[in-house]
């Protein structure tokens, strides 16, 4: 609403360690898309306060469900021109092996989400059959799309499947490590 009184370039950000327990944030999020007003996530899972736990450790069907209303959005010609950033602190883990969790899963419920028969949904909702309308939703969910996920990583020339075993045998923490340590990386030189 108070988007609405800014003007045509307001947009809404979701901060999913930010919403209320128990609420229904893909509905939140189909409102959002189809009123124009969603700009963007902040991703990250919460288990009581603003936690910024890694996306998908929590509750991955609702990930899944998110990305099911931002696919039937754009399948129905909604404009989903949305920013996805990371909100995380890591505190215990590794912060970029946690960063590289979050995005193997925020691709695989995108990838899932990609699976929903929306043709064969339209018609069970069109019945208001709720059973059969669940059923799609959760074949789609249930869905293993790690060897497709796998597939798309050696087309793109990776050379492991798994991003995150890719990662930890590449040195690059303990290059990176070293490098500190001898004052190589300067401000604003990464990590």
């Amino acid at each position: 609403m108070m988007c609405q009184k800014l003007g045509e370039k307001a947009k809404v950000l979701v901060d999913l360690g930010h919403h209320l327990p128990s609420t229904n944030i893909e509905q939140i999020i189909c409102s959002l898309l189809d009123e124009g007003k969603l700009g963007g996530f902040h991703f990250n899972n919460r288990r009581y306060a603003d936690d910024d736990l890694i996306l998908g450790t929590v509750n991955p069907l609702e990930i899944f469900l998110i990305f099911n209303e931002i696919v039937d959005a754009a399948v129905r010609g909604v404009d989903t021109g949305i920013t996805y950033m990371l909100d995380q602190s890591h505190n215990i883990e590794n912060s970029l092996e946690g960063i590289i969790y979050s995005v193997m899963n925020i691709q695989s419920a995108y990838a899932k989400s990609l699976l929903v028969d929306r043709k064969t949904l339209a018609a069970a909702r069109a019945e208001n059959d709720v059973i059969l309308s669940n059923m799609i939703i959760m074949d789609a969910f249930n869905r293993d799309v790690e060897p497709l996920l796998g597939q798309i990583r050696l087309e793109m020339g990776l050379s492991d499947t798994d991003p995150l075993r890719n990662h930890r045998q590449s040195g690059y923490a303990q290059k990176a490590a070293r490098e500190r340590k001898a004052g190589i990386l300067t401000l604003g030189g990464g990590a």
